[in-house]
């Protein structure tokens, strides 16, 4: 009121400003003066900011809570005042002599309720709530003018402390009375007084989007020094009040709707302001100018950790700092650590309504935990984050993986592949309205910045909005160079992905590969790779049954998990702040490793999901350094890497070893009945063999034996059949060369070939050994011929009559590759 001269006073405001000023110097929490703490801590952080926990106003004077509650923006300056009263009390050089009109601002947290973006309606309008929602977009940073110093260019008069309006406000009129102009002012801005200012918006949380509707928008106004506090991404609850502001674009254009617009089409008239719009009486005015804004004055960021400090928030160079923890949190954290078994309980926490996958929850488990972030001498970053990726068939619960894991990580998104474009998941450009400057809108992969994105479908999406992950998959960047702007932002983010097989179900005789429709680039920027099969089985199919049935008769009760969510979370929290290095054992195991899993890529026959590269070495280092974190060791063990390879090695590979049945193709099978003679003695065929029960078919048997069951792994299929068609081609090219002889090899050479070659690498312990593969191999045989096809018979052996005729006849019958072959 000194600007303009005038003698009012607000008594209630003066009332309030004592109340408050004594609520500060009284007020004391466990016997000690609570705030006068607070100004230590200012001091420390050159801060001029006092934050103030509402509880404690609400425990000191229910009517001062009442009347900061209710009249919040009237009072504002007065509690400005009380703050800068009670800090010169106990600090007067906290505000030196040549900035005497500096401002000690108030910041309220800790409010008993928190309202959704939707409750905010105008009768908030000047009280102090909270409200929480998602950070969407931020404003850069700039320079507000809260009060303006005018000098008059008629007489020189100046005037102080102008408030400004929502825009830039002059004074209405000179003061001096020879002058009385009311036009030519000239801003003195070093007298005047300027703040930070910046922009965000905030979008409500999914959970509170009602059923059929639009996620709602708010902008929020951020001020002094907790502008640059929120994030993109962030979940965030702010502390203000409510205010209306003129709308922008409604004055650009005013009285002109939707209504004008199609009435001047129509008459095809250019004159729509001067038309009005008619029927104002039914329709209600529709010249709206005002928005609601919310002006915040404390930031608390909603990161899933109890005791929250809303003066620290870490900045983007802050990643290493030690979280605080308090001594009740680290006693629990070294309890669960101390548990007998407790890795397998920290595991079996994870997605608890989920049945068995035991593997995948592990990996989850890893992903969450994640590797350790590091940063060469040249400022190249290498990745700790763990990707995963789990390929399965219909109903089996990989989007509850998903869901549950969306929903324990503090920023984390989760999006379906078919609904998200490249633009989505990385960043657009926009326009910002009221500007017209471009702004960088953030995607799902910037807001779950230092968190995980889910992707679901991942198959589904277009190959063309696949590429644009590839850069975030890897470097954890996103380049973007449009509309004028060339920018890298961060995407430090973990990915889970679930994706379909293609044709619906998982087909275990054909590599990944074949199965899902995913390029080789992006399927080597896994880590992990889970499939996961829905086979019958009974016993298995009885506990889903049961424990599905289970929790949805008792709910939460039917789920004993060892540790809850919170204390999993908490354990995890600490556990990302340690930073194992690898000792010289793990190291040595680690380059064994690789080279051993290098070595299974060149075995011939050998079907893998993709090569193994140095993407996977450092896949295990990852996987290695994650696991020491769950063990709370700042050391990379040995074991460590025996386990991140065991993990590595049975993500794909325990489904690429599925099994063959040749027991149909034993040698008197043929017709469709037994060979007592070959199948009278028990043997085991590599790797295993079993008997089988006899079956309806052969109960009449005049033999009535127990036919052997022949089962070999699909590797060792592979391995045999790609062994025998490389023989036969190489007989086939030495025929043609030398021009004599048949183009084809008797099965019993080829067969002594085979067994020669094998016994040479000591293969064999006993000639025992041997013969029981030559029966495996005669059946591997007879299967290529009459049901792969990739062999044929060209000559069937002569005449053999007698006992044994047949097995003869299988010995000399001269055998060729099948013309149609072509190799994997």
């Amino acid at each position: 009121m000194d600007a303009y001269g005038g003698a009012f006073v607000d008594k209630k405001a003066v009332t309030v400003e004592n109340a408050f000023l004594d609520f500060l110097r009284s007020f004391k929490l466990d016997g000690e003066p609570y705030y006068v703490s607070e100004i230590e801590v200012m001091t420390t952080n050159e801060s001029t900011t006092m934050f103030i926990d509402f509880s404690h106003v609400m425990l000191f004077n229910n009517t001062l809570q009442e009347a900061i509650a209710s009249e919040y923006l009237r009072f504002e300056p007065s509690l400005k005042m009380a703050c800068k009263r009670f800090v010169m009390e106990i600090k007067p050089t906290f505000i030196s002599d040549d900035n005497p009109n500096k401002d000690i601002n108030v910041a309220f947290f800790n409010l008993p309720y928190t309202k959704r973006l939707r409750e905010l309606t105008t009768a908030e309008i000047g009280k102090l709530v909270s409200v929480t929602g998602v950070v969407t977009r931020t404003s850069e940073v700039r320079p507000e003018l809260l009060y303006g110093t005018f000098r008059c260019l008629e007489c020189g008069t100046v005037m102080k402390n102008v408030e400004q309006q929502f825009k830039y406000t002059e004074p209405t009129i000179c003061l001096s009375p020879l002058c009385l102009t009311r036009r030519k002012w000239a801003l003195l801005r070093q007298e005047s007084k300027f703040t930070d200012w910046q922009r965000v918006r905030m979008q409500e949380t999914s959970k509170e989007i009602p059923a059929g509707s639009l996620p709602r928008s708010l902008d929020v106004i951020l001020r002094h020094e907790i502008v640059e506090q929120a994030r993109a991404g962030d979940t965030v609850i702010f502390t203000g009040t409510v205010v209306v502001i003129p709308d922008i674009l409604a004055l650009a254009s005013p009285g002109e709707r939707a209504e004008c617009r199609r009435e001047a089409s129509q008459r095809k008239s250019s004159g729509v302001a001067n038309e009005g719009v008619r029927g104002l009486r039914a329709l209600g005015v529709r010249d709206l100018s005002y928005r609601i804004a919310f002006i915040a004055n404390s930031v608390q960021v909603c990161d899933g950790s109890k005791n929250t400090d809303i003066r620290n928030r870490k900045k983007d160079g802050d990643e290493d700092e030690q979280l605080q923890f308090t001594e009740e949190e680290l006693e629990e954290i070294q309890r669960m650590r101390n548990t007998p078994d407790f890795f397998n309980k920290l595991v079996d926490s994870i997605a608890p309504t989920i049945f068995g996958h035991q593997d995948i929850k592990r990996a989850i488990l890893l992903m969450l935990l994640g590797g350790v972030h590091k940063v060469t001498h040249e400022g190249i970053n290498l990745r700790g984050d763990i990707n995963v990726c789990i390929v399965g068939d219909p109903s089996c619960a990989k989007s509850q993986f998903l869901k549950y894991t969306s929903g324990i990580v503090p920023r984390s998104v989760y999006t379906s592949g078919k609904s998200s474009s490249a633009a989505g998941l990385t960043a657009t450009v926009a326009k910002e309205p009221e500007t017209g400057e471009f702004c960088i809108e953030a995607g799902a992969l910037m807001l779950a910045d230092n968190g995980i994105c889910c992707i679901d479908e991942f198959d589904k999406m277009d190959i063309r909005d696949q590429v644009a992950i590839h850069e975030a998959m890897e470097q954890q960047t996103i380049s973007i160079t449009k509309a004028g702007i060339q920018a890298t932002l961060n995407a430090r983010t973990s990915i889970l992905a679930a994706a379909n097989p293609t044709g619906g179900r998982y087909d275990k005789s054909k590599p990944l590969k074949y199965n899902v429709a995913l390029p080789p680039a992006i399927l080597s920027r896994f880590d992990l790779v889970y499939v996961m099969i829905d086979d019958p089985d009974a016993e298995t199919d009885y506990h889903i049954a049961h424990h599905i049935v289970r929790v949805h008769q008792k709910r939460e009760d039917a789920l004993a998990p060892a540790f809850t969510t919170a204390q999993l979370k908490r354990y995890i929290a600490y556990a990302k702040t340690l930073k194992p290095k690898l000792t010289s054992e793990a190291k040595k195991v680690l380059v064994d490793s690789y080279v051993a899993l290098r070595r299974g890529d060149t075995t011939p026959g050998g079907r893998v999901a993709y090569r193994m590269t140095v993407r996977q070495l450092e896949a295990l280092i990852r996987l290695s350094e994650s696991i020491a974190r769950s063990y709370l060791e700042t050391q990379v063990q040995g074991r460590h890497v025996r386990l991140a390879r065991t993990m590595l090695k049975t993500s794909i590979i325990s489904v690429e070893s599925s099994e063959i049945d040749l027991s149909e193709f034993q040698e008197g099978n043929e017709d469709g009945t037994d060979d007592g003679n070959d199948n009278s003695s028990q043997h085991e065929a590599r790797p295993r063999t079993e008997t089988a029960e006899p079956t309806s078919e052969n109960v009449g048997d005049s033999a009535n034996q127990p036919k052997e069951k022949y089962v070999v792994t699909e590797e060792y299929f592979q391995r045999v059949t790609q062994a025998l068609i490389t023989r036969l081609r190489q007989h086939e090219e030495t025929v043609m060369q030398e021009g004599t002889g048949l183009s084809g090899m008797r099965q019993g050479d080829l067969i002594q070939w085979y067994i020669a070659r094998q016994n040479e690498k000591n293969s064999y312990t006993s000639i025992a050994e041997a013969e029981k593969e030559i029966k495996v191999i005669k059946s591997l045989i007879e299967r290529l011929i009459r049901r792969e096809g990739y062999l044929i018979v060209i000559d069937d052996g002569g005449q053999a009559e007698g006992e044994g005729a047949g097995r003869a006849a299988r010995d000399s019958r001269i055998l060729a590759v099948a013309p149609n072959y072509v190799a994997d």
